[in-house]
């Protein structure tokens, strides 16, 4: 215990959850917490009939480590708190920061559940799975309680909801599904970003062997799952983390950075049990929930004070992200680290023994509002902001960058990403589907929000289902079947995934036509070579020569977004486009095409 208990003060434990919390024994259940500002702790729960004098705990360390032995509860599911006087003699009825389960809201005691219950059978999965960086990743972001709904508004249990997930990741080419956060949250307006319990899996989808079942037919079926998690903050609730003994025990002493702008708490990673308390959060979900990767919500605001670069470094959060990664990557190499990081900050994905944050990943967040801001222009006018489309290759390399249309851009009057668009009904679909073929044939890996597909006009409402019924609509069930066949095209194709993250693997063959605002360039991987022509303004061309690399061979045109299977007017390439010995762009070859108006096409080379 004692050189555990070092580990833990040191903020280096990665599996406090072991020790602290509530444990199974053959005499009953063990309980143990960590409350230094605590006078007197007794357990309360259904096993008591909430009485707060029969089960005191015993101090086993100076320090305010307290248990007791309840020989009385041998089973799950029980419901239980500590209620705790504080050295002023008030008293608080607390969760226990460690439960590995909850009541459901509005309900918020902890209950007992043994955690080793469950046996994965995804061993094959498990022993190949890596962090993707040559091969296709292709993420479905996923609010688990509004993707589907049963009648009456009732939400899919876990397992309910495994083969259902499935057959549509299956359907529509996907690699990987990204959850918004599953730990305990008492707000369901939250989304999951406002946790209570860090070790807690949410109940309202149903128990923990529940969820490790649901990921196991996922990983049984090749999909990898990623969980967002939220480790800035919690949430203010009287139960939950916050002055949890009596004393500041999670958040800051100081009141200037105990308050985060979503009316919050925030963890106070200056102190080390608070790094032993995330670290070994994280460390259990990656070991007992078979996860493939974590997605850090808010990086931006651990790197910079308030997450404002004018108010400096915010030297606790770094150092523990930096202590976090290395530790987890050393622990489980093949799990991917992914940043949502909004700030200019260097070296973001580099190792932490080069001097960086060691993440695998970093969201493209100057990508995706360049882009959108682009295409929310008068295409009369995109010609003075080409660069919003080529600036995003000059800083590419400098991380790992994954390129996201996520959630956060289809709620609070932000407009769905189709409603971002300039244009009328018909243009803003066509533009819609060149804005995709831009994102899946860029360099970087992908991501896009549960709804994306369905081309859909109403913002995300966390409270009901996505509308599928939609699909009934000619245009949007055009464009799933589109967006279907990019995400195979980009699985298929080693040229979109393999050279990700070396230039070697992408050229632009024309970035600079402010007057057409037409974009070319290569994507390529050893003989392999696809050819990407966006064409963001309103003409139309029967010949379109532009210069090209290959000098031999012919060119077949495998996607056209004006293609009558995707509700167009069909001005395609549907012969064999042969490669001219003329000079054109400063290359010595050229070809010849059609580009639609607002066209988005994509040519691969044969030999």
């Amino acid at each position: 215990m004692k050189d555990y208990l070092k580990s833990f003060f040191l903020g280096e434990s990665y599996d406090a959850y072991q020790y602290f919390g509530a444990h199974l024994t053959k005499d009953g259940y063990l309980f143990r917490v960590y409350a230094p500002h605590a006078k007197e702790i007794t357990l309360i729960g259904d096993f008591n009939h909430w009485n707060t004098t029969s089960h005191k705990l015993n101090k086993i360390d100076k320090r305010g480590i307290y248990e007791i032995l309840v020989p009385e509860v041998k089973y799950d599911y029980c419901t239980y708190k500590f209620h705790i006087t504080t050295y002023k003699n008030t008293t608080l009825d607390k969760a226990d920061p460690y439960a590995f389960f909850s009541q459901l809201r509005p309900a918020n005691a902890s209950k007992t559940f043994d955690i080793e219950a469950y046996t994965f059978h995804d061993k094959a999965w498990m022993k190949t799975r890596t962090k993707n960086f040559d091969k296709p990743l292709n993420i479905y972001e996923l609010h688990l309680g509004s993707w589907l709904k049963k009648e009456h508004n009732e939400w899919y249990s876990y397992e309910e909801i495994a083969d259902r997930l499935v057959d549509y990741l299956k359907k529509h080419h996907f690699t990987h599904v990204e959850f918004l956060p599953l730990l305990e949250y008492p707000f369901d307006g939250s989304w999951g970003y406002q946790c209570s319990g860090f070790f807690s899996i949410t109940s309202r989808y149903g128990n923990p062997s529940q969820l490790k079942y649901l990921i196991d037919i996922l990983h049984q079926n090749h999909f990898g799952v990623i969980l967002d998690y939220p480790l800035l903050h919690f949430v203010k609730d009287s139960f939950s983390l916050g002055r949890f003994d009596g004393g500041h025990l999670y958040e800051s002493y100081w009141l200037d950075k105990r308050h985060s702008p979503w009316d919050s708490y925030l963890f106070d990673y200056s102190k080390p049990e608070v790094m032993s308390y995330i670290l070994s959060s994280i460390s259990y979900l990656i070991k007992y929930f078979h996860l493939d990767g974590i997605r850090y919500d808010a990086i931006a605001n651990m790197i910079f004070n308030q997450g404002n670069k004018q108010l400096g470094l915010n030297e606790p959060g770094i150092n523990f992200l930096k202590k976090a990664n290395h530790l987890i990557s050393s622990l489980y190499p093949n799990v991917m680290l992914i940043a949502e990081d909004s700030s200019d900050y260097s070296k973001v994905t580099a190792p932490t023994f080069e001097g960086g944050l060691g993440f695998d990943y970093k969201w493209d967040l100057g990508w995706m509002n360049d882009t959108l801001s682009y295409l929310k222009e008068d295409p009369l006018y995109r010609g003075k902001n080409i660069q919003k489309i080529s600036f995003s290759m000059l800083y590419f390399y400098s991380e790992h960058f994954l390129l996201p249309l996520s959630h956060d851009e289809v709620v609070h009057l932000k407009h769905t990403i189709i409603n971002k668009i300039w244009g009328n009904y018909d243009q803003k679909f066509m533009q819609l589907k060149a804005l995709y073929t831009y994102m899946f044939t860029h360099p970087g890996k992908k991501l896009n929000f549960m709804g994306n597909e369905l081309a859909l006009f109403d913002e995300w409402d966390e409270n009901r289902s996505l509308n599928f019924d939609i699909l009934k609509y000619p245009m949007h069930q055009s464009f799933l079947n589109y967006f279907t066949m990019l995400n195979q095209i980009y699985a298929q194709n080693k040229a979109l995934f393999i050279n990700d993250y070396q230039t070697s693997g992408f050229e632009w063959l024309m970035c600079d036509n402010a007057a057409q605002n037409i974009f070319i360039y290569e994507r390529k991987y050893q003989e392999e070579s696809l050819i990407v022509v966006l064409n963001f303004a309103p003409m139309q061309y029967e010949h379109y020569q532009f210069g090209i690399n290959k000098k031999h061979g012919y060119y077949v045109e495998i996607l056209n977004n004006d293609h009558q299977n995707y509700h167009g007017n069909h001005f395609v390439n549907d012969q064999k486009i042969p490669i001219l010995n003329q000079p054109s762009h400063q290359k010595e070859t050229s070809i010849d095409i059609k580009i639609a108006s607002f066209g988005a096409l994509i040519l691969k080379y044969s030999s």
